[in-house]
């Protein structure tokens, strides 16, 4: 078994890792490579790094992946699969799949449902696009949960980003609840409501550090959803607000 992953920062390096602990070959390439786990082929670019094959693990940023697919264009075959893991929108999954669709590979429509660390390998996927089946039958013993969609490319991608909505849209209402509160003195009336509201006092401490933590890759996720919004006409009032959130937030 020969896995590619197609960038190695920190879900790419931790899939790497995983994979080699269990005896499978990986080839992996970043064109600015940081911690490299031990064992890794590097490879020369991407299209070496999916060069033979079994499975590529595109862990890219959404801004790159039509450059990434146009430079396997001529490089992949019908044997191989090809999973989309970025966090992108729909359309930007199908449009990576229409770039490849030449090749023959499959090319399958990967949604992260949670953070990578700390699960690595072990965190949860969900799949669509032909092949799906294929994939969970290979990456399922090696530690991955995978759940098929039985749906074309793109379908895993909005399963994701409608959570998305609420999920990250809850958590700006809740940091803005609660700074509001803080400024009257009344923080433990508001955090009250707010439990009242979600079902889960212990949620509302880990809605507000996951904001804090992966307030990045969460700003990448919200313009991911404006995006899929955008293309089906429906207002994005309050994803723009959950955006502007995040980004005050990685400013300080």
């Amino acid at each position: 078994m020969k896995i590619a992953i197609l960038g190695l920062g920190e879900a790419g390096s931790s899939f790497a890792r995983d994979l080699l602990k269990q005896g499978v070959k990986v080839k992996g390439w970043d064109p600015e490579p940081k911690n490299l786990p031990e064992g890794l082929e590097f490879a020369k670019n991407n299209a070496d790094a999916a060069q033979g094959a079994h499975i590529i693990l595109s862990a890219n940023l959404a801004s790159v992946a039509l450059d990434i697919a146009r430079e396997l264009l001529g490089h992949l075959t019908p044997s191989q699969i090809f999973a989309e893991m970025n966090t992108g929108s729909p359309k930007l999954k199908t449009d990576v799949a229409e770039i490849l669709k030449p090749t023959g590979a499959k090319v399958i429509d990967v949604a992260i449902m949670a953070p990578v660390p700390p699960k690595g390998l072990g965190t949860p996927m969900l799949v669509s696009g032909e092949g799906s089946d294929q994939f969970a039958q290979i990456m399922r013993p090696l530690g991955m949960p995978v759940t098929v969609i039985e749906a074309e490319v793109g379908v895993a991608a909005q399963h994701k980003l409608l959570r998305s909505i609420a999920y990250k849209g809850i958590a700006a209402v809740i940091i803005e609840c609660l700074e509001a509160a803080q400024k009257f003195d009344k923080e433990a009336y508001a955090r009250e409501q707010i439990a009242g509201l979600i079902g889960d006092a212990t949620m509302i401490d880990h809605f507000v550090s996951g904001s804090q933590k992966h307030a990045k890759r969460r700003k990448h996720e919200m313009e991911a959803v404006k995006a899929m919004l955008d293309d089906v006409g429906v207002s994005a009032y309050t994803t723009e607000a959950s955006i502007l959130r995040l980004d005050e937030l990685l400013k300080g």
